[in-house]
């Protein structure tokens, strides 16, 4: 784990070098002391040895339902040990100054000066609220033009009053950076899920090689404001249940079926650059037991840098894996007593939670030793 980057313009002026040099080396000690005192809020992944280092990737979670918290680290660690990403993963934290992670806390985003060294975003947050000096980051990011890959949720990332800019308020975000809002569940949720069907005409994406077909037990969003200026590459067959085998279901929920991954291009808050998102309302972390939807990830960050997609990105776990089912937890202070911090998700650790109450039984994924030992 290391420092976010700070950086610090040198003093221009010989004559005046002294007092300058002292309130340079004064305020570069302000602000490391600053981000020193932080460094428990967030993760960060350098490339392994022997890997050709690429582009910086700043993943952020922070949603009450998806479970971003466990799919951030686990894509930060394959982006960055198989695929050369410098990647940050930000998480939202509790209240004040609580160092435990607590998606429930609207208000927890921190880290998000990492933006300012970043070439690309990945976001699965739900309805954040940040501050006014954390938004301003992903506003420079933004006006900018660099990219962006949503996730599920982030179609409706941030909420409330404030803004990235005066063209981009935060309820906003999902609908002009990534093409689409909020909008509903099409599938039955909890009972269907979702299969991938490839849009006619992008077989040959460069996002999809290497790409089989996708199944997702997160169920299909309603998407309705897509235009023929954005790409679709995937649609989402609602299945018959949450089993991978499940077929479509027959009928008007599939005609026609919704997009489920697409390409969009945005216009800066300030109007002035555009730049190019990748969305896919896939994005559970019990979505992510699919190697495709890795994959599919994957392959989106190497295009949106500008970087060759591998014929068949490796996409292999680092650390094992055990998402837990997805749903809102609204235990009082169950965040708080569960003390789970950023630090819990670092290279070689495969942390573990119980399923929301209420989740339908789901075997399709890895099992916990800890929850061996107890069948024993």
């Amino acid at each position: 784990m290391s420092c976010l980057p700070v950086r610090a313009k040198p003093c221009c002026q010989p004559h005046r070098f002294r007092l300058s040099s002292m309130r340079f080396f004064l305020a570069a000690f302000l602000m490391m002391g600053a981000v020193t005192a932080n460094a428990g809020d967030y993760l960060t992944f350098a490339p392994a040895d022997g890997v050709t280092p690429t582009k910086r990737v700043v993943l952020v979670a922070g949603d009450e339902e998806y479970r971003t918290e466990e799919t951030m680290p686990m894509l930060g660690k394959l982006l960055s040990q198989k695929h050369g990403f410098h990647c940050t993963v930000l998480f939202a934290l509790g209240p004040d100054d609580a160092t435990y992670i607590d998606p429930n806390n609207q208000q927890g985003l921190r880290g998000l000066e990492a933006l300012d060294d970043a070439d690309l975003l990945i976001i699965g947050t739900r309805f954040r609220i940040p501050s006014a000096d954390q938004a301003a980051h992903l506003t420079k990011f933004l006006n900018d033009g660099k990219p962006v890959i949503g996730i599920r949720t982030a179609t409706h990332a941030f909420n409330g009053n404030g803004s990235f800019g005066e063209g981009l308020p935060y309820g906003q975000f999902g609908r002009k950076i990534l093409g689409e809002q909020w909008v509903n569940h099409h599938g039955k949720h909890k009972h269907q899920g979702a299969l991938s069907v490839v849009e006619p005409g992008a077989e040959d994406h460069a996002i999809l090689q290497g790409v089989g077909q996708i199944f997702a037990p997160s169920d299909v969003y309603g998407v309705i404001h897509l235009t023929d200026q954005d790409e679709i590459l995937l649609r989402g067959a609602v299945t018959e249940s949450l089993d991978p085998e499940s077929t479509p279901i027959e009928g008007e929920k599939n005609d026609p079926m919704q997009p489920l991954a697409w390409l969009h291009t945005y216009v800066a808050p300030d109007g002035v650059q555009m730049g190019q998102s990748f969305c896919t309302t896939a994005g559970a972390s019990v979505d992510f037991v699919d190697e495709d939807l890795r994959r599919l990830i994957v392959n989106a960050a190497y295009f949106l840098t500008g970087q060759e997609v591998p014929a068949k990105a490796d996409v292999q776990y680092v650390d094992p894996f055990y998402p837990s089912f997805y749903g809102f937890i609204r235990t009082p202070d169950y965040w708080k007593n569960l003390n789970l911090k950023p630090s819990d998700f670092g290279l070689g650790k495969s942390p573990s939670q119980a399923d929301p109450e209420g989740s339908p039984e789901w075997t399709h994924r890895p099992t916990p030793p800890s929850q061996k030992e107890a069948a024993k």
